[in-house]
């Protein structure tokens, strides 16, 4: 269980954050980046839920799942995987919290007609905000790959498969809410050349 007494400590005035299993590091330091965006998606979702809680509550409950999820997400990308015993057992994004995100991605695709062009953000406040949603979270996966790729850092597979999965329910949310696409606002290429 998380205690949070006092809000501000004063260890990160010199510009450090701690991880989970206690490291500092750099705020600037691209794990801190990764998990920072991680939280920043999840405020946006937050916002957008602001438009699905009464309107949309099928999408909304979905929403709220992803939420939960994304804190798993932080908690998993605050705890790297040094190869060091910890005192607890690390949270980490599994197998089943991605195929749950495909379940729902089915149930919403399978009520919207295909899509015959790209469509822009926007339509209704829901969907706006659930296009904005979906950038940031495009943004943390982009941080999560390249910090897979730095030499001694470790991120999951089963994680950036979510990051990506959440993106693409993001989207098909964002139709949903928008009249099952049908308030869509479609891309016009060289509309206005």
């Amino acid at each position: 269980m998380v205690k949070l007494n006092k809000i501000y400590t004063r260890k990160g005035d010199d510009g450090t954050t701690g991880l989970a299993a206690g490291a500092r590091r750099l705020k600037s330091d691209l794990r801190v980046a990764a998990y920072g965006t991680v939280d920043e998606a999840n405020a946006c979702i937050g916002m957008a839920r602001v438009h699905t809680t009464a309107s949309s509550p099928e999408v909304d409950a979905m929403l709220a799942r992803v939420q939960n999820d994304l804190f798993d997400l932080g908690a998993d990308l605050s705890t790297p995987d040094t190869g060091e015993a910890l005192r607890h057992e690390p949270l980490r994004i599994v197998a089943a919290q991605v195929a749950r995100l495909e379940a729902d991605i089915d149930m919403l695709n399978a009520k919207l007609n295909p899509l015959r062009s790209f469509i822009l953000p926007g339509g209704s406040p829901a969907a706006a905000a659930l296009h904005l949603a979906r950038t940031v979270a495009r943004r943390a996966e982009r941080l999560m790959v390249k910090l897979k790729q730095e030499p001694g850092e470790k991120v999951s597979d089963e994680a950036i498969r979510y990051i990506n999965r959440v993106s693409d329910l993001l989207f098909v949310a964002a139709r949903a809410v928008n009249d099952n696409g049908a308030a869509d606002v479609l891309w016009v290429p060289g509309e206005n050349r």
